[in-house]
C-alpha cells in the first residue's frame, strides 16, 4: 500500500479512519497526507463521531486547533497496514467503521441483474453460464437501462416475463418497487485495506464486488463515502437465494477503506453520483482483469436506497454502512472456454476511484485468513483501560 491510497485531492479531502495502536487498540483517526491524527477528544468510536451534528465542521476545526495529537506517519502506517507487513508493534490501519450496521444493496444494476438471472437459471454452474446468458439476453434483451423500478413500464415488464417463463426473483427486486437489501456482515468484522479477504474454500464460482458504501448516522443522515468489497460466491447464491447470508457473510469476506470521506464543500452526494469505479484483478499467475461500474447508471438513486434501509421500519441506533451494489458482473473467462472468471488463492484486488482512494486486499480462504476476534466487548474494554489511564 501507498499514497496512492488517498484520494488525488487528498490534501482538501476529510478522512476518518480507525487505528489498531499495539498495547491500546482501535482508535479513530483522521488522515491527511502526512499524519494520522487522534480523534479521541471529539468521540471514542467512528460511530459516535458520525452522531455529531455538522460533523465534518466539527473534526475540522478540532484538527485546526492542534487537540488531535498525531499518532502516527500515514505513509509508514500505509506500509504497514499490508498484511505481509504487520508486526506487533506497529500501528495500521482497520476498517474505518465499527459499530454501524453493515448493510448492502443488491441488484441496483442492470448488468449485475442480468448476470443473477444467469446464475439462477444455470443453478450455481459457472460451465452453463455462457448458454443461460445467451437465452436469457434473447428472451429479456441487454436494454433495461432506463426501466424505472416500480414504475408502470416495469410492471407491464413483468407481466410479458411471466408469460414467457422468465421472472425471477433478481428481476423483482431490479425492477420492482422494492430494493434488495440485506446484512452483508456484522458489526465490526470488515477488514480494511491492506487485509487479506476471504473465499469459502467451497465455492469453486465467485467474484468480488467494487462498490460505494455510504456512512449514515442514526437519524438516517448520510454523511460520508467510502469504497467497499462485497465478495461473493456466485456457485452458492445461484444454487439457492436462500443461501444468500451463506454467500455473503464469511470470515473476512467484507473489505471496507481504506477512509470514509466526510461530505463537506468539497465532496458530497452529487459526487458519489458520478463516481466511476474501477476494479483491477492481478493474478499470482499472471492473470489479469479489469473492469468499471459507474455509478450514474445505478437504477436507484442512493439516498433511496438508503432509505429503503433505514428509516421507520429499520433502526440502527449506531448508524449504518450502505454498500450500493455493481454493475461489474465478471464473464472474462480464467480456466478455460465457458468457464467465466473466479479468484484463485493470491489474487490481489484493488478497487478505486480519485475521490476517494484505493482499497486493496489479497485474496485467501476464510479459514485460512486471520479469525475475526476483535469483536464489541473487545473494543469497550479497551475503551474503558484508555479511560481509567487517562
Amino acid at each position: 500500500m501507498s499514497h496512492t491510497s488517498l484520494p488525488v485531492d487528498a490534501h482538501q479531502a476529510l478522512l476518518i479512519g480507525r487505528l489498531w495502536v499495539p498495547g491500546q487498540g482501535a482508535h479513530v483517526v483522521a488522515v491527511t497526507p502526512l499524519e494520522v491524527l487522534d480523534l479521541s477528544g471529539l468521540a471514542s468510536t467512528c460511530s459516535a463521531l458520525l452522531e455529531l451534528p455538522n460533523v465534518a465542521t466539527r473534526v475540522r476545526a478540532h484538527v485546526a486547533s492542534g487537540q488531535a495529537k498525531t499518532l502516527a506517519s500515514t505513509a509508514e502506517t500505509l506500509a504497514h497496514s499490508d498484511a505481509s507487513q504487520r508486526a506487533e508493534a506497529q500501528a495500521w490501519f482497520m476498517a474505518p467503521c465499527d459499530l454501524q450496521a453493515i448493510k448492502a444493496a443488491g441488484v441496483t444494476f442492470v448488468a449485475s441483474m442480468l448476470e443473477r438471472v444467469i446464475e439462477e437459471q444455470a443453478r450455481g454452474d459457472a460451465s452453463r453460464a455462457e448458454a443461460v446468458r445467451q437465452a436469457v439476453v434473447a428472451v429479456i434483451g441487454d436494454n433495461l437501462r432506463n426501466v424505472v423500478p416500480g414504475s408502470a413500464e416495469s410492471a407491464r415488464l413483468k407481466e410479458v416475463l411471466l408469460a414467457q417463463g422468465m421472472w425471477s426473483q433478481y428481476l423483482e427486486v431490479g425492477i420492482g418497487p422494492d430494493a434488495e437489501i440485506f446484512t452483508k456482515a456484522q458489526p465490526m468484522s470488515a477488514v480494511g485495506s491492506g487485509a487479506m479477504v476471504g473465499i469459502h474454500p467451497g465455492s469453486q464460482w465467485n467474484n468480488p464486488e467494487p462498490e460505494i458504501v455510504l456512512a449514515a448516522n442514526s437519524r438516517g443522515e448520510v454523511v460520508g463515502a467510502t469504497l467497499g468489497n462485497d465478495v461473493n460466491l456466485r456457485d452458492f447464491e445461484g444454487r439457492s437465494a436462500l443461501l444468500l447470508g451463506k454467500a455473503k457473510d464469511n470470515n473476512a469476506s467484507c473489505a471496507i477503506g481504506p477512509f470514509i470521506r466526510l461530505f463537506d464543500e468539497h465532496f458530497g452526494i452529487e459526487d458519489v453520483r458520478q463516481c466511476d469505479l474501477r476494479l483491477k484483478v492481478q493474478g499470482p499467475e499472471g492473470f489479469v482483469m479489469q473492469g468499471s461500474s459507474a455509478l450514474s447508471q445505478i437504477s436507484r438513486d442512493p439516498l433511496d436506497l438508503v432509505g429503503q434501509a433505514m428509516g421507520q421500519y429499520h433502526q440502527y441506533p449506531d448508524g449504518m454502512l450502505l454498500f450500493l451494489g455493481t454493475m461489474f458482473a465478471p464473464t472474462q473467462d480464467r480456466h478455460g472456454p465457458g468457464q467465466g472468471f473466479t479468484h484463485v488463492v493470491g489474487d490481489e484486488v484493488s478497487i478505486s476511484t480519485p475521490q476517494l482512494g484505493t482499497l486493496v486486499n489479497r485474496v485467501t480462504t476464510s479459514d485460512l485468513a486471520p479469525p475475526w476476534t476483535y469483536g464489541i466487548r473487545a473494543l469497550m474494554n479497551d475503551l474503558a483501560k484508555r479511560h481509567s489511564q487517562a
